[in-house]
């Protein structure tokens, strides 16, 4: 029995293990890279195995960066099923159909994009170099229907013209919808039959609704095998969810393996008892400048832990209660997900919400923008309010237009509220923003938004408080608290400076912790190690 780690290794995204035993492939996660747009094209769109040789995929939970690539599996020769919790089957309806839905759109916008460069090409001026205002506007008429929508035939035309190479998404609409057909959901604490003499069992994670830490148990050759994936795992007392599981049935306790998450494995966390306190602040600055406060947000999980401190902060008054705006048609979905599933939530949002007839994720002041008409128009307001949006890591969505407008203007603020894998565009913004030389003199940085640069002027504050990641803490305090005997650990899922420091100092702790890199199979042990 071995495990080979394909992605999420020396790195954040892209998560995908393959555990392979005398008989089946069992895959854990099957992730989607995120970063340079062209380097994370080339990762995804190749599978590092043929989906015919899986017997199942185990998710941990529905985040693009562990779910995405799926539809590229199951479009395959893949027979097998996708094994999960309930409410990560659930949540996948919706983000992987989004998935796809903004691939498709980031298609065409990239094709358009080509075909008016080349036309811009042929309608420029030998004597000027520059084409005319008029030219240009002919070529946006015939390129667009209207505003917001693209001619896509007329792009198309001109692209099978000039022989250009069309831009194809990763995968369609029509390929994520297939693939919700393979999921399976199973309640927390089930044991589920994946492999000859293989099953798993979910404990919950206490990440976003729905993860879970998985619990592998394998016969091979007459000798048991007990391998923990911990997925995501959440943080301890934050809102909303329950804290991670410390506590595992009697049959679980014994780990050969432990593949454990490291994200901000060196780095302590602030205490999620002062978030409340940070973003009221973050909010009274910002309006008394007259501006408004722009946050990137995961749609499921961020968003609506965002909505749930807004309404606390509302509720206790002393704040400017100016709208807050949910701009993100998939986090609306996934917050009523979250209004469906009471069962998972803390003891204290029962008492804070529940037991007074409130609904956490709806009041007065939250309002939720569904068309682009309505998002191009709160974009262009100048009036101080609040805008959640995607991508949480500025990569895509509805968050790139709102930072168009507003990233030049120091009256407005960006809030920083969770992880921006390297390369992407928010974190440029938030080391850019958040430098010691920021606001001092001398010219703004310039960040690149939708193909344009802009003056990084508006304010950059980081809530590390808000992740949905354990800190450095918590992630031992899930070693040493939970009732597991863990012989050996590997880290993973964490860029690479954060998984080495994290295995060192593990080691420091007593425990034996290896960091795989992309590609490395190690063999599983029952009685020696590894």
């Amino acid at each position: 029995m071995h495990i080979t780690f394909y992605g999420g290794v020396r790195e954040v995204t892209g998560s995908m293990h393959m555990l392979t035993t005398d008989s089946d492939h069992i895959l854990l996660d099957c992730g989607m890279f995120q970063g340079h747009r062209k380097e994370a094209e080339a990762k995804n769109r190749v599978l590092p195995f043929d989906p015919g040789l899986l017997t199942n995929i185990i998710l941990s939970h529905a985040h693009i960066d562990h779910s995405g690539r799926i539809p590229l599996v199951t479009r395959g020769h893949f027979t097998g099923r996708v094994v999960c919790s309930e409410v990560t089957a659930a949540a996948c309806e919706y983000l992987l159909l989004d998935s796809a839905h903004l691939q498709e759109g980031d298609a065409r916008y990239l094709n358009y994009k080509a075909v008016r460069s080349l036309l811009h090409q042929t309608k420029t001026s030998p004597r000027t170099e520059r084409v005319s205002k008029r030219a240009a506007k002919n070529i946006k008429k015939m390129l667009k229907k209207d505003r917001n929508d693209l001619n896509m035939e007329a792009i198309y035309d001109v692209m099978d013209r000039y022989h250009m190479d069309r831009i194809d998404p990763l995968y369609s609409i029509d390929d994520a919808q297939r693939s919700l057909e393979y999921f399976d959901g199973y309640p927390y604490q089930h044991a589920v039959t994946i492999g000859k003499n293989v099953r798993c069992t979910f404990y919950d994670a206490g990440h976003i609704l729905g993860s879970a830490i998985t619990m592998i148990e394998a016969m091979e050759n007459g000798r048991p095998y007990t391998l923990c994936y911990t997925g995501d795992l959440g943080r301890f007392d934050s809102p909303i969810l329950k804290d991670p599981t410390l506590t595992f049935g009697e049959h679980h306790r014994d780990v050969d393996l432990l593949i454990m998450e490291s994200t901000y494995g060196n780095r302590f966390h602030d205490p999620t008892a002062g978030m409340k306190d940070a973003l009221r602040k973050v909010l009274v600055e910002t309006v008394g400048r007259g501006g408004s406060l722009i946050i990137p947000a995961f749609a499921f999980g961020r968003t609506q832990e965002l909505i749930y401190r807004f309404h606390e902060i509302y509720d206790e008054g002393d704040v400017p209660k100016v709208p807050i705006y949910i701009d993100s048609p998939l986090a609306t979905k996934l917050t009523r997900i979250f209004g469906e599933h009471p069962e998972v939530y803390d003891r204290r949002t029962h008492e804070v919400f529940l037991e007074h007839g409130k609904n956490p994720f709806r009041f007065p002041y939250l309002k939720f923008v569904s068309t682009v008409d309505q998002s191009m128009a709160l974009m262009r307001d100048e009036t101080p309010h609040v805008v959640i949006s995607a991508s949480g890591m500025c990569e895509g969505g509805r968050i790139l237009h709102h930072l168009r407008y507003k990233i030049h203007n120091p009256k407005h603020t960006i809030l920083v509220v969770g992880f921006m894998a390297a390369n992407t565009l928010g974190r440029t913004i938030l080391e850019l923003g958040t430098r010691e030389d920021a606001e001092g003199p001398g010219e703004p940085p310039m960040v690149r938004v939708l193909g344009k640069e802009y003056p990084l002027r508006a304010r950059v504050v980081q809530l590390g408080g808000f992740s949905a990641h354990a800190g450095k803490a918590e992630l031992l305090r899930f070693l040493k608290e939970s009732n597991l005997n863990i012989k050996r650990i590997a880290a993973v899922h964490g860029e690479e400076e954060q998984t080495l420091a994290f295995t060192d100092f593990l080691r420091a702790e007593g425990f034996s912790v290896v960091a795989p890199r992309p590609g490395e199979t190690i063999p599983i042990q029952a009685e020696s190690g590894i």
